[in-house]
């Protein structure tokens, strides 16, 4: 069953659609697959001006990760080898990227969220950091860049929940809109930018990553991930045959 959906619109962007509303995007093994496809396809694309990753659902970009798919222990390391894929995919890509904040943004929808240049936020977002009460070595990375050090352990010690008045308030969102028109407030922030000259925004973007050194932090946490999953305690899983 197909877990993401993809359209090409007019301006050269691509609006990326986690598919999975039943279960509010929880990434399992098949979309991260479908996820690692499309963006390597996407990074080779030198025609692409912004990529926007979306939902078909209101209620969630993504609840994390999908905690009930059965796997064995060589499943869970695999499908988490495929997170730091994902994560790593998203810093490094060559276009600008823009995420659309609406309902649960939890867990590994946080990370791709803030993995992202640009965020839209809605007024029912939900943004939630775990690690810490999951005991996952994830979140500062790319959490700290954006909202400073001393908030960041703050959001990624409690796991709590950060509404869209305090996401807005400490500057991780580009636009606000309404739940029902956060895709279209994205769409038309991604046509803003794509009337940019292309290279510029490229090279603008590898700026900032040298900058930031956001490739040396994604490529630390990834390896502290996986490390975690393959030899430490592993997600809670349901579905995990110890």
């Amino acid at each position: 069953m197909v877990a993401l959906t993809r359209e090409r619109l007019d301006d050269d962007i691509e609006v990326l659609r986690l598919d999975r509303p039943e279960v509010r995007n929880a990434m399992d093994s098949t979309m991260l697959a479908e996820l690692d496809v499309a963006l390597t396809e996407l990074a080779a694309d030198g025609t692409l001006r912004a990529l926007v990753f979306s939902t078909t659902s209101e209620r969630a970009l993504c609840a994390g990760a999908d905690v009930s798919e059965q796997l064995d222990r060589a499943g869970g390391v695999a499908r988490m080898e495929l997170f730091a894929r994902l994560y790593a995919a998203i810093e490094a890509f060559p276009a600008p990227t823009i995420a659309v904040c609406v309902g649960n943004v939890v867990g590994a929808g946080a990370e791709v969220a803030v993995g992202c240049d640009l965020r839209v936020g809605a007024d029912n977002l939900k943004l939630v950091f775990p690690g810490a009460k999951l005991g996952v070595p994830v979140g500062p990375a790319r959490l700290t860049p954006l909202v400073g050090l001393s908030k960041a352990r703050e959001l990624i010690f409690t796991g709590r929940v950060v509404d869209v008045e305090e996401a807005d308030a400490l500057g991780l969102l580009a636009r606000r809109a309404p739940a029902a028109d956060a895709e279209a407030a994205a769409i038309a922030l991604a046509r803003e930018i794509a009337r940019h000259p292309a290279d510029g925004l490229r090279h603008l973007k590898d700026l900032f990553r040298e900058y930031e050194a956001t490739k040396y932090r994604v490529a630390r946490e990834n390896a502290e991930i996986v490390e975690f999953q393959r030899t430490g305690g592993g997600l809670p899983y349901g579905g995990v045959q110890r």
